[in-house]
Formats: C-alpha cells, structure tokens, sequence
C-alpha cells in the first residue's frame, strides 16, 4: 500500500475535540506538536463515534488509571486494565472494541513535528518502529514514576503558551527512557518462557501486519523467516487455532476496509496498490471474506 490513511492524526482529532471544548478543556491540552488528556472519559467517547478501525502516524504514550477496555491492536485482541501503561506508535491500526464507562487514561501524543529528544539513531529500541505497541503491566511504583512525569509535563505545557521546550522534551525523554527500561525488563522475563513456537507466531504476526498489503501468501512470510513453509504453517495453526492464510486475509480485510472507509480511493486504485491481479479478482475476494462488495461496504460506510 502506497499511502496508509491516518484518520487520527492531528488533524482529524482536532476536528472531533474542538466542538466540545467546554466539556473537556479542563481535561485536554492540544497545539501542534502534542496532546494531552487526563482523565476524562468523553473524549474516548467522542473517538468512539468516528467508525474505528483508526490508524495514527505518531507516539503516544499513556497510564490506565482506572476502568478497562478491550482493543484490537494490529490484529491482536488485547485486555486493558488499570495499573497498565500503554504505547502506540506509528502505524498502529487500533479497534477500540469495548471501554467502561470509568476508564480513564493520563496520556501524551507525540505528534509528527514533535522535536523528539534523541539523535539520529539514538530513540530507545522500543520505539524505533520495530515495535508498534505494547502493554506493560507495571508496578505501583513504576506507575507513580510515569504519573510523576506526565505531571510535571502537564504543569508545564499549561504555564503558559509558550512554554520551555528543552524542558518539555527532556521530561518526555525521561518517560520513554522509564518505558523502554520497562519494555526490555518485561521482554526479557517472557523471553525465559515463551516457547519457539509462540516466538515464531509473534513474529509472523509483525511481518504480516506489516507487509499484507504488498505480500498475500505464506511463502514470502517462511522466507524471511528462513522456515519452511509447511512448518511455519504448521506452527501458526498449533499456536493460534488459526491458519496462516486466515491470519493474512484478516490483515489484509482490515487494511482495504480503512482504505474503502477513509480515503477517496477507487476500488480498482486499492486493488493496484494492493497487488491484486485485477479488479474483478480484488472484488470477489472482498465480498468472500465479508459478504459485501467493495462498493457496498463504501456505501454503507
């Protein structure tokens, strides 16, 4: 896919915030390098409405202080609870399936002209893009380390409007060096008991999020992963009940659905791009997989 459609840049988000800015200004803070919230629950609302699949094209970075939600990030169903600190970073297709009505979030974004504190090569290796998300179930102090710094960051911003920038970043720096140590701490322990066949699916899950849209059959996916493709068939089928095609399909269904939904593309446009051999072929592949054409879907989008 030649262009991924950012429906929750900044942009977007400002057009859905800014109409109920005096029901949330005491919980929200927006320019045009980052965004804050802290603790209110409407704004997850607001989102809500928008017709997730969402992607993003920045980092954000935040605390699960109360409730729970359940989301789909890159395919993967995923269990929120409180005591949870969150990172989504660019690219991440997010499906926000189900949020109780006390969750709330204390949360950063980073957006694209955010002037990140590290030097080419420098970001800490969880968020080099290797990673699109991650859960970190933390401890009470780690997360009082992480509320500490969002604090601080939120005073800031909110002194005045030209705020210290060196300091804005040097904190935001501090709460990814604080999340990447925890990332790796995390990554370590359960490198100690996942099974290969469990590191195997992890990783075909991450090529094939990555590369669906240019690549459709297991064969390139065994190649980079220098298996079979008989065994890794074999493995995905054993670690997730699922085969391997139906895990490329859903990538796939996904990334054409956000492209049908958000963009003004044609179908014979997201085929090409998508590499499909011709319209009618990307057509009957849509409407298998979701009862629907493609121009259906369009419609009632």
């Amino acid at each position: 896919m030649n262009r991924q459609p950012q429906l929750m840049d900044i942009t977007r988000m400002r057009d859905i915030l800014t109409p109920h800015l005096s029901q949330i200004c005491e919980h929200v803070f927006m320019n045009s390098e980052l965004g804050m919230v802290r603790g209110d629950h409407t704004v997850f609302s607001l989102l809500m409405r928008q017709k997730p699949p969402f992607t993003i094209n920045d980092h954000r970075l935040g605390i699960i202080m109360s409730g729970e939600a359940e989301i789909n990030f890159n395919l993967q169903d995923r269990h929120l609870t409180s005591g949870t600190l969150v990172y989504i970073g660019p690219g991440t297709i997010i499906h926000p399936k189900h949020l109780s009505s006390d969750l709330r979030v204390f949360g950063i974004g980073l957006f694209s002209n955010f002037p990140m504190p590290f030097a080419e090569g420098q970001m800490p290796s969880a968020f080099n893009g290797q990673v699109h998300n991650f859960l970190l179930p933390a401890s009470e102090e780690d997360i009082a380390t992480a509320q500490h710094i969002l604090d601080t960051i939120w005073q800031m911003v909110h002194a005045s409007n030209d705020y210290h920038r060196p300091t804005v970043t040097a904190l935001v720096a501090a709460q990814m060096h604080h999340y990447n140590h925890l990332f790796h701490q995390q990554a370590d322990q359960l490198a100690s008991s996942r099974s290969r066949e469990q590191t195997i699916f992890d990783r075909f899950l991450q090529l094939v999020t990555q590369h669906c849209a240019e690549h459709h059959q297991i064969g390139y996916y065994a190649e980079r992963m220098c298996l079979t493709e008989r065994y890794l068939s074999t493995v995905i089928r054993k670690t997730s009940g699922t085969t391997a095609k139906d895990w490329i399909d859903r990538a796939l269904i996904t990334r054409i659905k956000i492209e049908l939904r958000h963009t003004d593309k044609s179908a014979a446009q997201i085929a090409e791009e998508m590499h499909f051999a011709n319209p009618s072929f990307f057509s009957k592949y849509f409407r298998r997989l979701t009862g629907v054409t493609p121009g259906e879907y369009k419609s009632i989008s």
